[in-house]
């Protein structure tokens, strides 16, 4: 019962993460309640150990459908990869805690600024020439790479809201951009949890079929459905996480 029930989350993350981020929203408060005597860095690796592999096949598909700017994103992904390593080591010499109280209010803004600007996203106006464009994508590379390894929540939708406001993608192409980045984030902190053996082997099978298969259907109604639903879905994840991060914040 409790490989099924971890399976489905599973499942219905890979769905979610998929199209926009936030899959984390929904796998790794269901492993904290199924398993709530487990060390956390155990579940927090049985959770990478899943959604890496739905985030890689989300990738795969935006890749074969969407124009990616690869000039700019392979030298972005091994940046991240750096960056989110940089960070899991310094979240073990200092704690994330200041920013849980902060994460809900700089979610509210970029909800906000989303709902102001009814055009934000609709587009695909790519802001900087080749080279500048690589640098902008290793900047943010760098920075969410290095907040995914020191906290985590909300690093898919931040990569997608940057991707838009910033580099000048639509939707669709910020959510494939972003996909490509966060599994280089999710595999270097996966690397980190199985160094220091906080991974459950006999469940990464299982859950990572359901990520992947839940990914695989989301992504496949992204790009059906374009930049439009991407961005219907984008604020409907962020405003759940306005809602989780404020009750663990400031209620829990």
């Amino acid at each position: 019962m409790e490989l099924l029930l971890v399976s489905l989350a599973s499942l219905f993350a890979g769905f979610v993460d998929s199209i926009v981020g936030g899959g984390g929203l929904i796998l790794t408060p269901t492993l904290f309640a199924v398993f709530p005597s487990t060390h956390p860095a155990t579940l927090f690796g049985v959770n990478k150990s899943a959604s890496i592999w739905g985030t890689a096949a989300a990738a795969t598909q935006y890749a074969q459908k969407v124009t990616m700017p690869w000039h700019a994103l392979l030298p972005a992904l091994a940046v991240c990869f750096g960056g989110s390593m940089a960070g899991a080591w310094t979240v073990t010499v200092i704690s994330p805690e200041f920013l849980r109280k902060a994460l809900p209010l700089i979610l509210l803004v970029v909800l906000g600024y989303t709902l102001m600007r009814k055009d934000l996203g609709r587009h695909h106006r790519p802001r900087f020439a080749k080279r500048g464009e690589m640098l902008a994508a290793c900047a943010l590379g760098l920075g969410i790479g290095f907040y995914d390894g020191f906290f985590g929540p909300g690093t898919g939708s931040f990569l997608v809201f940057l991707f838009v406001r910033w580099l000048g993608y639509d939707f669709l192409h910020a959510s494939a951009s972003a996909k490509l980045l966060n599994t280089a984030s999710n595999a270097a902190a996966l690397i980190l949890f199985i160094s220091k053996g906080h991974i459950w082997w006999h469940f990464v099978l299982p859950l990572a079929l359901a990520n992947v298969a839940g990914s695989l259907l989301g992504t496949r109604l992204a790009l059906k459905h374009g930049s439009g639903f991407v961005r219907a879905a984008f604020i409907v994840v962020v405003s759940a996480l306005i809602l989780k991060t404020s009750y663990d914040a400031w209620l829990k």
